[in-house]
């Protein structure tokens, strides 16, 4: 299953024309994405598929899936958020069915221990199944979920301040397996999307959460020498 994720940008980015060149282009089974707007709802008319946006309430952007085989109808799943003041909006993450395969789709906090907070309340909810989650985490350094591992591309998705680079468009999974992953150009927003072969793997689920990490480090370091 080929799986696409992209933080649009919203209003000043990705626009509903880019997102249906990239469907065109790429043909993925399924796309995910953040800081989506209204003005996405006409995706369906320029592609063929099914989509779903969730909005966040108070906010003029929020979640969305695209997918081209019909999928079960999405729900949000409420996140933990900061009691300080004006900590808004309040975050959901976005839960799909698609065959065996449940997808969260998340734009996380940028709070580095809430946004960790809130991955560990995606993966109780999920309870074991064939899982991915997947989006904009807004964290830095290194995420151990109990029974998931990392498997998003190691390169940077976006710059802050088109300067310091960052990686924060990341895929954790459970049960399943990575047969390649990748980034394409940022287009007209200030991510990356990030590309993700992914197959339904009981063994997958039972090994070292880190040891798929650990092997495309050492993949890419030796391409650096």
């Amino acid at each position: 299953m080929k799986v696409i994720s992209w933080n649009l940008l919203r209003l000043t980015g990705a626009a509903v024309e880019d997102v249906a060149s990239l469907l065109e282009r790429e043909k993925p089974d399924v796309l995910l994405m953040q800081e989506v707007t209204e003005h996405m709802d006409v995706l369906p008319s320029l592609v063929a598929g099914h989509f779903h946006r969730q909005p966040w309430p108070g906010r003029i952007h929020g979640l969305a899936v695209w997918t081209r085989q019909h999928h079960v109808a999405p729900y949000a799943l409420p996140l933990p958020a900061s009691r300080l003041p004006g900590r808004l909006p309040r975050r959901r993450a976005q839960i799909i069915q698609v065959g065996d395969v449940t997808f969260a789709n998340v734009h996380l906090s940028h709070g580095q221990l809430l946004n960790r907070r809130q991955l560990s309340r995606i993966a109780a909810s999920l309870r074991g199944k064939p899982s991915a989650i997947i989006g904009d985490y807004n964290a830095v350094g290194p995420i151990l979920v109990p029974g998931y591992f990392d498997v998003g591309p190691l390169e940077p998705t976006h710059f802050g301040s088109n300067v310091v680079p960052f990686r924060l468009d990341r895929c954790l999974v459970h049960g399943l397996r990575c047969g390649a992953a990748s980034t394409l150009a940022f287009g007209p927003s200030d991510h990356r999307p990030i590309v993700l072969d992914l197959h339904v793997s009981t063994a997958a689920a039972k090994r070292d959460p880190l040891r798929g990490t650990r092997h495309r480090i050492a993949r890419l370091r030796a391409a650096l020498r």
